[in-house]
């Protein structure tokens, strides 16, 4: 089954070694506070995204030095990973330097101080709780917690990275999202998945050549309504002037004007402009059949 363009940017943000081990925790961190359950009685990360969850083994041991208690499960299409060992738990707490007894999660910013890390920390946030929309159908990418303390000061990283999310809730979940394309280009790219961003930014230009073409095919359309519907009119009008008076009573500019309508109903008025002789302006040619409309030997 093709992937979903969310999965496809989760697939590009695990390619990158974890290597720096301050970067390590930071998205571990990330993580963690963005995972279905993060305490002092367990840690419980769930994800149908195959890549991340070979990952995460790597990214707990580097930043941890813990290993998962018990080996990665599949549930359906989802990855399940645990940790209820007291020990372990210690160990993540004792990195990220949060309290264990506090029954409510905040970041230390102490641990993302460095721009490479709030970047991994954010990736980190992302791979658990975050998504994005295909460009292909609307832009929108969000982050999602039930901690509504860490979406508050995850709302301050970001406009620390110089970005300006919104903030939303959606049942449980606190939500920060960015709606317009190029600032989910910018923290895509930041984030470590230009690949994805670039795609973004086809998709909005082959948008725009399309609305574009749209917008040009519906004004030539309108245009060659009202080409037709004008051109009714006039043929309408020489047919009167033929029937009541005869074209011989036209003056000689109005009768050579009604000779071209009538002969070419569908032309335009610049074709019929370039037809007569000698060539007169599309105003002049637009003149002439005007006054066929009202026209009255009397008057002339």
């Amino acid at each position: 089954m093709e992937k979903t363009f969310a999965q496809k940017v989760k697939t590009e943000l695990c390619q990158p070694r974890v290597e720096r081990k301050c970067c390590a925790v930071a998205e571990a961190y990330g993580v963690l506070l963005y995972a279905h359950s993060f305490s002092a009685k367990e840690i419980r990360i769930t994800t149908a995204s195959d890549e991340f969850a070979a990952r995460l083994p790597h990214l707990m041991r580097r930043a941890f030095g813990i290993d998962f208690d018990e080996p990665e499960k599949t549930r359906g299409v989802k990855h399940s990973f645990r940790v209820e060992d007291p020990a372990k738990l210690r160990a993540v707490f004792d990195v990220v330097g949060n309290d264990m007894k506090s029954p409510s999660l905040h970041i230390n910013f102490g641990v993302i101080e460095e721009p490479c890390c709030k970047a991994s920390f954010i990736r980190g946030a992302f791979l658990a709780g975050g998504s994005v929309t295909d460009p292909a159908k609307r832009y929108h990418l969000e982050l999602a917690t039930t901690h509504h303390s860490v979406s508050r000061e995850t709302y301050s990283v970001l406009l620390e990275m110089g970005f300006s999310p919104k903030e939303a809730q959606r049942k449980g979940d606190y939500l920060l999202y960015f709606k317009k394309s190029e600032h989910i280009e910018d923290l895509l790219t930041t984030i470590g998945a230009p690949v994805a961003a670039m795609d973004i930014m086809s998709a909005k230009v082959e948008k725009d050549m399309k609305n574009s073409i749209n917008r040009k095919v519906n004004c030539d359309s309108a245009n060659a309504d009202k080409v037709v519907e004008a051109a009714a009119k006039q043929l309408e009008a020489i047919k009167r002037i033929d029937k009541l008076y005869g074209l011989d009573s036209l003056p000689d500019k109005l009768q050579q004007a009604a000779l071209l309508r009538y002969a070419n109903p569908e032309a335009s008025l610049a074709d019929l402009a370039t037809l007569s002789y000698p060539p007169v302006s599309k105003s002049c040619l637009s003149h002439r059949l005007k006054k066929l409309l009202t026209y009255s030997p009397e008057e002339e």
